[in-house]
């Protein structure tokens, strides 16, 4: 598991810039802010795949570097991990990408009971690939664990990466316990959920901060 907000950098401002009241207020901000977010993981995420040597053919003579040996596929879960899901699309520009429709289902017992409802779903053939799942916030884990068991039906892929901007401790154990093979990485882990499963103190709804409310 990696965690940004461990160390230094760029990522903890822009963390901080997404949490900020007076900030959100401008969502074209509030979305690059998930965007430069998704640049940086993208970049480190990057920094643990298989290489293979080339050689590129330049005006003055050969170049002998290293490029990827398979493109990543992409995916995210609509509609708050757009903005996010751009930025590593920025980096990993020629990935192939998929995307799911998930959220929460709430029965009437109120904001405390609910069910990951799930009902759109396409992607790629995943097999032998790398999948980056990236969703700004982990809470529960359990959309997460549903969308990533719906792409199985897509193929196994080689390894996967989940990306999340802000993660609940109950959210991390979650996903550890029921993911194990799934590689983690946070911008930062806050103090808890509250009884309404929303990270504390998170940022809000990401979807509603980025796009405006829903009815």
């Amino acid at each position: 598991m990696f965690v940004f907000a461990q160390q230094p950098s760029l990522a903890n401002q822009y963390v901080a810039e997404l949490r900020d009241v007076s900030i959100q207020k401008d969502r074209l901000r509030f979305r690059r802010n998930l965007e430069r977010l998704g640049e940086l993981m993208a970049y480190e995420i990057s920094r643990t795949l298989p290489y293979q040597n080339v050689s590129v053919n330049t005006s003055l003579g050969v170049a002998d570097t290293q490029v990827l040996r398979q493109q990543p596929v992409l995916a995210t879960i609509l509609r708050a991990g757009l903005p996010f899901h751009q930025g590593f699309t920025n980096y990993f520009d020629q990935a192939e990408n998929a995307f799911a429709g998930a959220y929460r289902g709430y029965t009437p017992g109120g904001d405390d009971a609910f069910e990951i409802e799930m009902d759109y779903i396409v992607s790629p053939d995943l097999s032998g690939k790398t999948l980056i799942l990236c969703d700004p916030m982990l809470a529960t884990g359990r959309s997460l664990e549903k969308v990533y068991h719906a792409l199985l039906r897509y193929g196994i892929p080689a390894q996967t990466h989940i990306a999340a901007v802000l993660a609940s401790p109950e959210g991390v154990h979650h996903v550890q316990t029921q993911l194990p093979q799934c590689h983690l990485w946070l911008g930062a882990i806050d103090d808890h959920l509250n009884e309404h499963f929303y990270i504390v103190p998170g940022l809000g709804d990401a979807g509603d901060l980025a796009y405006g409310q829903k009815v």
